[in-house]
């Protein structure tokens, strides 16, 4: 039974850096009088973040928590496979929600950061969808086999991790991360990614 055993636990180091969605603000705010416009933006868009992020949270705490040493391994299976898919769900619900807000007002190049934005967090939401398929599809019932392809999800899931915080980063730059910075739910966000990636 040890094979799974520092499998599991991988794919719970691989989730450590999963905090994902504003880490760029990281609580920094200028206190210009801004451009109402894009004020506006950018509550529409950090409104949306803070459900999203704590739905995230949660997967990762799932996946974490099922990453036991004496977890049976068609526990693991299933907890992974909603955390997935509630990730996938996450993410694509963000998607939306930039979509809906158009590009940011009064910023160069603002329609491009933002469909750049849109087809990044698009694109985890379908890498989440295949995370869930591929762990559905794990043979629970050969330890070593089901450890192996947890291996293969927790390589995936760590670059997933990092790719998450570069899809809102290149959206997240000079004006538009001055008024996003200083919405109390994008605060809220990255206070409690600092904290994540802290712990």
């Amino acid at each position: 039974m040890e094979g799974a055993e520092p499998v599991n636990k991988k794919l719970g180091a691989a989730l450590s850096g999963g905090a994902v969605l504003v880490l760029a603000l990281s609580g920094c705010s200028s206190s210009d009088d801004g451009n109402k416009e894009l004020d506006a933006w950018a509550k529409q868009v950090c409104d949306a973040l803070p459900a999203q992020d704590a739905k995230v949270d949660a997967a990762n705490e799932a996946i974490k928590k099922a990453a036991t040493d004496d977890n049976a391994p068609a526990n693991v299976q299933k907890t992974d496979s909603k955390a997935f898919q509630d990730m996938s769900d996450a993410y694509k619900a963000l998607g939306q929600t930039v979509q809906q807000a158009g590009p940011p007002p009064g910023v160069d190049g603002g329609q491009k950061k933002q469909q750049d934005a849109v087809t990044a967090l698009n694109g985890l939401a379908t890498s989440y969808a295949d995370l869930k398929k591929q762990v559905d599809g794990l043979d629970t019932k050969d330890q070593a086999k089901f450890a192996d392809g947890l291996q293969d999800i927790a390589t995936r899931l760590g670059k997933l991790s990092q790719s998450g915080n570069a899809a809102l980063k290149n959206l997240e730059q000079g004006d538009v991360k001055s008024a996003m910075a200083q919405q109390p739910s994008c605060q809220k966000v990255a206070s409690s990614s600092s904290r994540a990636t802290t712990s």
